[in-house]
């Protein structure tokens, strides 16, 4: 029934008929023994007494003395002189404590889990340590409330201060942590800690409270929520006052994540060791005791102070919005968003994920209300047109100089006072809106490796799924600004192109293709109409492709070549041709499809299918040689015209006979 193997046995047997001896010689008064010796004996004795099950302790006695008399009164020896070492053993540490002897402190601190007393010694323990820290701490407070103002860390001191803090007992576990376990054995890290804990708590309160005092930090908060309440603040801040306060804040929170995942890492270590059953739980609960409220209440006051540093600045960079000749944007772009990436950016350096997210929202908010909006209306005002535009339209001229003067007067109010400087800031409001819509694509990039970095630190995955919800509404911010800037080019594209490229457009039907050899050949060695409508557009779009970026120039020359290809149908239907005219036709539309593929990256002939398909028609030779062409004998070609359309192309050639046409089956 015995745990105990027979060398164990025979080795239990020997010690305690040595200790009994002394402690005999001890109790009768006997001075010949040294008095060192029987102290370790005795300690050795009671460690076996202590750790021994006693029926064992008891059996063993019995066996020895073969008198149960003699066992009781070893016995009641044994647990008296035990009762003796742990007061001895207490008043030692104490007057160890006292002195602050720590080789002392920590000799006494190996022998109470000899006597059992595991938690006593780690109290005391404890109690020693705390102290320690305690006079540390208030020391490096005293030196941060009382240092220059001149000193390179003053704007961070408490900062400073609380890392210190948070050092020195990381310092500590990680020192002693060797000998709870060594001589108390796995699992009583955890009990140390708890101790441990305690004072950090009160310690960081203490450098919190400085801290409130010193940067007036509930003042400017108070101060910075009336302004947001308030549509008239009674008082403002200024937003550059804030700035080194929340840095500190993000800093001490930061610190204090650095030393709680420590703290995590070393208890659940502890527990994997020595009790396999302690749950994940425990652990986090027990590390989060540490500023459980005190650095949540700094962080509930440092995002609403972070929002109003992020507006109130963002509204300074669009007031004071300045823009160079030769530039494609304005400087507000660059400003607001270096702006909301160093708000997010120091809301990440705090570690906090709920900081982080709600930073993050912020900064969707912004951007879309804040900034877009000015973007917005400023694209309301219209691309400023001219009086020949007007008139094109069929717009009087005195109601075009109206319409002009009011535009200039919008315009005005940015300093703008003509019509090609009016021209300039709206193809820059078109290159900021699009430059915003990548600069959120470029944040939300970077903001997804940033957080894999902070993830990798232990964040869960619940706190994962809130970091992808607000990185999303960033993708559907991005997606409003290429909303606006779709409105944006469609407005430039109905003002500016679509009334020029018209009337070139519409001059086709000026030029004759019921021509005959005479006509081709004066036509083939001069292709008047072609050639000025590509001079024209040359012209048109020089000025959009000096003002507008690579991206937004490309979108604007799909848009009009969409358009040319779309009255070139309207026109072309209204013409009647030659055989010779059809050929002339498809030559002029290759040459117009050649120049258009060569300014733009956008798949041109797509656009240009159906005319090139219409242009095929009025080159036939026949009407039956359509056939040739159509259903199983297209081959390659997808016909981009109905049966229906084809039959409408056909009459244009005044040598086709309707009766031919008709009888067709397509």
């Amino acid at each position: 029934m015995w745990e105990f193997l027979f060398d164990d046995l025979l080795t239990i047997v020997a010690q305690i008929q040595t200790a009994t001896k002394f402690l005999s010689l001890e109790s009768s008064g006997n001075q010949g023994s040294s008095s060192g010796n029987v102290q370790k004996v005795r300690s050795a004795l009671l460690s076996l007494f202590v750790t021994v099950p006693s029926n064992v302790f008891c059996v063993v006695f019995d066996t020895i003395f073969c008198s149960g008399s003699a066992v009781d009164s070893s016995l009641a020896m044994l647990q008296e002189a035990q009762q003796r070492l742990k007061v001895l053993v207490a008043e030692r540490l104490d007057e160890a404590v006292t002195r602050g002897d720590l080789a002392q402190v920590e000799r006494f601190f190996k022998i109470f889990p000899l006597l059992g007393l595991h938690d006593q010694g780690l109290a005391r323990f404890g109690q020693y340590l705390c102290s320690q820290l305690a006079s540390k701490a208030d020391e490096n407070l005293l030196l941060a409330v009382g240092g220059e103002l001149g000193e390179r860390r003053a704007a961070l001191v408490f900062a400073d201060t609380l890392t210190l803090l948070l050092e020195g007992i990381a310092r500590v576990v990680e020192t002693h942590q060797p000998i709870v376990e060594t001589y108390y054995g796995p699992g009583y890290l955890y009990t140390l800690i708890t101790h441990l804990q305690q004072e950090c708590d009160r310690q960081a309160q203490k450098v919190v409270d400085k801290f409130i005092q010193q940067r007036d930090y509930h003042n400017k908060f108070q101060i910075v929520q009336s302004s947001m309440v308030k549509s008239v603040p009674t008082e403002k801040i200024e937003p550059r006052s804030l700035d080194p306060v929340l840095l500190e804040v993000t800093l001490m929170n930061a610190r204090s994540e650095l030393y709680l995942r420590f703290l995590r890492r070393r208890m659940m270590a502890d527990f994997e060791v020595g009790d396999a059953t302690a749950t994940p739980g425990i652990v986090q609960e027990t590390a989060e005791t540490l500023h459980a409220g005190l650095m949540q209440e700094l962080i509930g006051y440092y995002i609403p102070m972070e929002e109003y540093y992020m507006r109130e600045t963002v509204s300074k960079a669009v007031a004071m919005d300045t823009y160079e000749k030769g530039q494609l944007t304005s400087s507000m772009v660059d400003d607001c968003f270096y702006i909301v990436k160093k708000c997010i950016s120091r809301a990440l350096s705090s570690s906090s994920i709920d900081c982080l997210c709600a930073m993050i929202n912020h900064s969707t908010s912004v951007p879309e209300s804040d900034f877009r909006e000015v973007l917005y209306n400023k694209l309301r005002q219209g691309f400023p047109a001219t009086t020949l535009q007007d008139i094109q339209r069929g717009v009087s001229s005195a109601v075009s100089l109206m319409q002009s003067s009011l535009q200039q007067a919008k315009f005005n109010k940015l300093g703008i006072d003509s019509a090609e400087v009016a021209k300039a800031a709206f193809l820059v409001t078109l290159n900021n809106v699009e430059v915003c819509s990548e600069n959120i694509t470029t944040l939300k990039r970077n903001l997804e490796v940033d957080c894999s970095k902070l993830f990798t630190q232990g964040a869960g995955s619940g706190e994962q799924a809130k970091i992808d919800s607000c990185l999303s509404d960033l993708v559907n911010t991005s997606s409003k600004f290429k909303d606006l800037l779709q409105e944006g080019l469609t407005e430039l594209n109905t003002t500016a192109i679509k009334p020029q490229v018209k009337p070139w457009i519409s001059s086709f039907l000026s030029i004759s293709h019921n021509i005959e050899e005479e006509e081709f050949n004066e036509y083939e060695a001069n292709v008047p109409w072609v050639q000025q409508l590509i001079v024209n557009l040359k012209q048109l779009m020089a000025e959009f492709k000096a003002g507008l970026s690579s991206v937004i120039y490309d979108t604007l020359t799909s848009l009009m070549t969409s358009l040319v290809s779309m009255e070139m149908e309207k026109t072309v239907l209204k013409c009647t041709f030659s055989r010779l005219g059809g050929l002339q036709f498809d030559k002029e539309l290759r040459s117009l499809v050649a120049y258009l593929t060569t300014v733009t990256t956008w798949t041109i002939r797509d656009k240009f299918a159906r005319l090139t398909q219409m242009a095929t028609i009025l080159n036939l030779e026949r009407v039956t040689e359509i056939l040739d062409y159509w259903g199983p004998n297209s081959g390659p070609l997808t016909w981009r015209l109905t049966p229906a359309e084809v039959r409408q192309v056909l009459p244009l050639r005044i040598d086709f006979r309707s009766e031919d046409i008709k009888r067709l089956c397509l």
